[in-house]
């Protein structure tokens, strides 16, 4: 509560957050006189939540990019207001796109800003049929299923590089090891 009253006597026009990773509070939504706005690493409503970079990438999507939207007290739902597309390339890892993705989001916000000062931007409600929720991810969802299919294999690990990374266990002369695993193409 003393924070929320020190942003109210900030009177700021704008609040903006990029992977905050957490749901912020109605009174905190409602303290900008323009918008509280959220850079969010995919193109929306694909790809809702804290791993949207390396979901994009497993997907085997096409592209992914920024997506400026109106924060609500529900993940990553609130309304669109621009949206900036990058290619994902067959090279690309989570490292890669999340860097491309850290420049474009400059662009997508200087797109929107000028909207979101004389109130012309945009309001585009996110069809929720198409959401699909893209958890943090911890250290132990980057070992490897080698009975999944070889494409989608290869795209996970390209995606979990450099975090969570990817991993299995060898057998053989004792305790089972843990291999890294930094690159692989499906032939």
């Amino acid at each position: 509560e003393a924070f929320l009253a020190e942003l109210r006597d900030l009177a700021p026009d704008l609040i903006v957050v990029m992977a905050y990773g957490q749901i912020l509070s109605k009174a905190l939504i409602r303290i900008p006189r323009l918008a509280c706005i959220n850079l969010h690493g995919s193109l929306l409503p694909r790809h809702r939540g804290a791993s949207c970079v390396q979901a994009a990438i497993e997907a085997g999507d096409a592209e992914t990019g920024v997506t400026v939207m109106h924060v609500a007290p529900k993940l990553d739902s609130g309304d669109i207001i621009h949206a900036e597309r990058i290619l994902i390339s067959a090279q690309d890892t989570g490292g890669s796109v999340h860097d491309r993705l850290a420049q474009v989001a400059a662009e997508a916000l200087s797109a929107a800003l000028p909207g979101l000062l004389d109130g012309s931007a945009p309001r585009v409600p996110q069809d929720a049929a198409l959401a699909n929720y893209a958890p943090k991810l911890e250290r132990d969802d980057g070992r490897i299923d080698w009975s999944g299919d070889a494409d989608r294999i290869a795209r996970r690990i390209r995606a979990y590089d450099p975090w969570p990374g990817t991993w299995c266990l060898v057998e053989g002369g004792g305790e089972p090891k843990r291999f890294k695993v930094f690159a692989a193409e499906a032939g």
